[in-house]
């Protein structure tokens, strides 16, 4: 096997890999990722140890132990983008052999449950519930970049969804994906919402959202909250979790992305104090963790 080249896979001088500056030895099987670095001190303040601080930029890492299980929470910025940095490098800590730049014979499979904040698109989903995500959906186009001989792009899903919506051509093609339905299954519970989240390349008129620009589509939100597929509806608007689907079902990994609505774009209601239903959020994560362990 020829080795990974070095402008492939980038290191640093203490052999850390490049953006995160981990080692393969910093990081659980067990990784909770936030976006906000400020949200990661949130998540191991629920720790019983913590062993390792580490940061660069604005991936800041913790690693230690809730209840005897190790787990590692990262925070990864905002964007698909920097889903796209923090997945691969995460992968490669545990699947590559760094020193020889080589491939590993056995794989080693990652959970990684992303913990966030989003926009619901239902009246009915008040600011503070919390919502999981069966399927995410991309409008970012970041999984079009990579070979998927195992397609896991759903296609009906897409077709249907470009059909309903007037898809606008010279945008980045549409993509969903499914998540972990193990960790689905493990996570889910009494008054979480489950169906599909978009994931969208900006905050503003990829949201919807007008200051002084306005997008394309104004009916975009109310074609949206109308659409269904197989029982399924669209809840949420976040910026993550499409990327972090797309590429771990192509890398072997675990994924789930919850996350608190804290805007209601239909009611226009917004949850300014959400610091609590956050910590809420966490420590139901970390005990079910735990218990599946």
């Amino acid at each position: 096997m020829n080795p990974i080249s070095h402008t492939d896979l980038i290191l640093n001088p203490d052999g850390s890999i490049y953006h995160l500056h981990l080692l393969p030895g910093d990081i659980a099987d067990q990784i909770i990722l936030v976006g906000d670095p400020g949200r990661v001190a949130q998540v191991s303040s629920h720790f019983d140890h913590i062993e390792l601080i580490k940061s660069n930029r604005e991936f800041v890492t913790h690693t230690g132990s809730f209840k005897g299980l190790r787990i590692t929470v990262l925070s990864t910025g905002i964007g698909t983008d920097n889903i796209d940095i923090v997945v691969n490098e995460l992968d490669a800590l545990v699947n590559v052999d760094l020193e020889q730049r080589t491939i590993k014979s056995e794989h080693r499979s990652l959970n990684l449950i992303r913990i966030g904040t989003s926009g619901a698109l239902h009246a009915d989903i008040t600011p503070g519930r919390q919502i999981i995500s069966r399927v995410a959906c991309g409008f970012d186009g970041l999984y079009h970049f990579y070979k998927d001989p195992d397609k896991f792009n759903m296609e009906a899903l897409t077709r249907a969804f470009m059909d309903h919506s007037g898809w606008k051509p010279g945008l980045a093609e549409p993509y969903f994906i499914k998540g972990s339905e193990h960790l689905h299954s493990l996570l889910s519970g009494p008054g979480l919402e489950s169906g599909i989240t978009i994931s969208t390349p900006g905050f503003y008129a990829p949201q919807q959202r007008s200051i002084r620009l306005s997008p394309f589509d104004q009916e975009l939100v109310s074609k949206i909250g109308t659409f269904r597929f197989e029982g399924m509806r669209i809840n949420n608007f976040e910026m993550e979790s499409s990327a972090l689907y797309a590429l771990s079902a192509l890398l072997g990994h675990h994924a789930i992305c919850i996350c608190v609505a804290i805007a209601n774009r239909i009611s226009l209601e917004f949850l300014e104090a959400y610091h609590e239903s956050v910590d809420e959020l966490i420590s139901m994560v970390l005990d079910k963790l735990t218990l599946n362990d």
